[in-house]
């Protein structure tokens, strides 16, 4: 699903014009964006969570030329499913 089919979708369910359905999935996805951004987690009930993990720089090779990297650290988003949304997928 693409973020015009989720406009699509709050357009024919709501009945609200369809650039007011592009304006609300924008500003829904500008939130998320936001506070993610703050290093805050986003706990949707019902549909699952986003974490920001920190990882650590650490050692690496690049694997063409066998030359060890350092690889910066750098933060991870993670997203863990709530147990009503498995239970859908997985009846």
């Amino acid at each position: 699903m693409t973020k015009a089919d989720m406009v699509e979708v709050v357009y024919e369910r709501i009945g609200v014009s369809k650039r007011e359905a592009a304006r609300i999935v924008e500003n829904l996805f500008d939130i998320l964006k936001e506070t993610l951004e703050q290093g805050e987690n986003v706990k949707i009930s019902g549909f699952g969570s986003f974490n920001i993990q920190h990882k650590k720089p650490r050692r690496g090779r690049n694997p063409q030329t066998g030359e060890e990297i350092t690889i910066s650290a750098r933060r991870v988003l993670s997203f863990k499913a709530s147990n009503v949304l498995r239970d859908q997928l997985n009846p």
